[in-house]
């Protein structure tokens, strides 16, 4: 479990938007949305997938009847959309991590590799290597993923505790401690750390992905749902901090000696107009370079430009380089491993052996991956559309409950004779109120600031990231499953 909720959103995604929405604050929101949508929505599909032993789509039959088999197989499809690009991303991640065992990190000039990378068919290569692993693992059933996840998690936490350690070390890491955990309480009054906040903790526990509730219909019945639900988020959150400070301090610590190290050779800064800027007004280190260039860089620059740039200047850094993006890797697969998993049992569910599964669903995820790994625009399309998609799932799961009965649910699933803790009343009223309304206002403030940016084109549905490609591939997907609704109903559960 702790290994699908741990992916790269925990180690560059974190991160960054820990730095653009002023560290502290952020944090302050981020544990808040803990606490009303990670853990709620994790009880939800500890719970579901107790009590129903099947996939998003059976399960949704099975719980509110065969009407609403759209809703699952909305669910269904949302993570499996974004194994077609995630994928592509774990591919990305095994491929720095080979440029780093073998010494071609970080490259000259700044962010060359990517760009040579980035611009070439090794996106597809590499993505096909990632979903061929995953594929492989899943395959041979529910064993083996839990054996590579005996081997990947302890690494991974091994890994990221040993770069936190460094890094706290480092010289200038008390300056990004300080940056991180320092609070501007004025700042919390703002709309958009709480809603970052809360899109966070949506990306980087995997609440509401439907992943949770795959594995749960896997667990032992008398598994202890409550304290699972709450052990998961709460470890993903830990590990999300810890790489929080790895970074941070690290960015603190080099930063200023890279500027130095630039200004020497200003050919260098062209691809970094904002550096150059910088370093030109004679200002080695600000908090507007920082948001501009270093955490502004987007989740590909922080990880795949920048990072290598930082660890290069380290003792050791080709080392802890390594251990770096061993640790990305490792979290990436991990991840991708549940998405193939859910996938998959939605074939499973319908009747098909887990061996033909397998090969439909590998074969397909690799077909339905290559536009985003052939051009990183449809990749960013697909990351925003369902970005959004996932609120829009949070919410089916909410209301299944609703219809099913907050407080049976409650009673039946999660305060069952095998609970060491009991799931108060609070649980209803999250669940029943604050989790709809928490998904409606995120989607809707997505939309607003997607249409604030582009208020000429917000309608046009082949842009890369506005409310009109939203909608357009909203309103297809939905007007499938309505459309097909008995069939899907029927295929996935026949018995119900």
């Amino acid at each position: 479990m702790l290994g699908m909720a741990v992916g790269t959103g925990n180690i560059w995604r974190f991160p960054r938007i820990a730095a653009q929405n002023g560290g502290g604050e952020f944090l302050i929101a981020w544990i808040v949305f803990l606490f009303l949508w990670s853990i709620p929505l994790i009880l939800v599909e500890f719970g579901l997938g107790r009590k129903t032993r099947s996939g998003p789509i059976r399960t949704f039959v099975k719980i509110m009847g065969p009407r609403w088999a759209w809703m699952g197989a909305f669910i269904a499809l949302v993570a499996t959309a974004i194994l077609f690009y995630y994928s592509v991303v774990a591919g990305w991640t095994l491929r720095y991590l080979f440029a780093s065992l073998t010494g071609s990190l970080p490259g000259e000039p700044p962010g060359a590799m990517w760009d040579a990378y980035i611009e070439s068919w090794w996106p597809v290569v590499t993505h096909g290597v990632a979903i061929g692993l995953g594929a492989f693992v899943v395959g041979r059933g529910i064993g083996a993923i839990e054996k590579v996840a005996r081997f990947l998690m302890p690494s991974l936490l091994v890994l990221v505790v040993v770069l936190t350690i460094r890094a706290v070390t480092l010289p200038g890491a008390a300056d990004g401690l300080a940056y991180l955990f320092g609070v501007d309480w004025h700042a919390l009054g703002s709309a958009r750390i709480w809603i970052e906040a809360l899109t966070q903790n949506a990306w980087d526990t995997g609440a509401g992905w439907g992943l949770v509730l795959t594995y749960a219909a896997y667990l032992r019945v008398e598994e202890d749902t409550a304290l699972n639900a709450f052990i998961v988020p709460t470890a993903n959150n830990v590990i999300s901090l810890l790489a929080g400070i790895m970074v941070m301090c690290t960015v603190f610590s080099v930063v200023p000696s890279l500027i130095d190290q630039f200004a020497a050779n200003p050919e260098t800064l062209s691809a970094f107009p904002a550096l150059a800027e910088a370093v030109a007004a004679g200002q080695p280190m600000s908090e507007d370079l920082m948001q501009s260039t270093i955490f502004g860089a987007g989740n590909e620059g922080l990880t795949f430009i920048w990072m290598p740039e930082l660890f290069s200047t380290l003792p050791l850094g080709g080392v802890l380089m390594v251990l770096f993006f061993a640790a990305l890797s490792f979290a990436a697969f991990t991840s991708l491993m549940a998405m193939v998993e859910l996938a998959t049992r939605v074939f499973i569910d319908a009747g098909v052996e887990r061996s033909k599964a397998i090969r439909f669903v590998g074969a397909g995820a690799f077909l339905l991956g290559l536009p985003s790994a052939i051009s990183i625009r449809v990749l960013h399309n697909q990351d925003w559309v369902w970005a959004v998609g996932l609120m829009l799932a949070g919410l089916f799961f909410s209301i299944a409950v609703i219809k099913y009965g907050v407080s049976r649910f409650r009673e039946e699933q999660l305060n069952h004779e095998h609970s060491d803790i009991r799931i108060g009343k609070w649980f209803d009223v999250v669940v029943s109120v604050l989790v709809p309304l928490q998904a409606i206002v995120l989607t809707v403030w997505w939309l607003w600031q997607s249409y604030r940016g582009d208020t000429e084109g917000w309608l046009k549905p082949f842009e890369e990231g506005n409310v009109g490609t939203v909608l357009f591939q909203f309103a297809v997907v939905l007007g499938a499953l309505l459309l097909f609704n008995r069939w899907v109903a029927t295929k996935s559960a026949p018995d119900v």
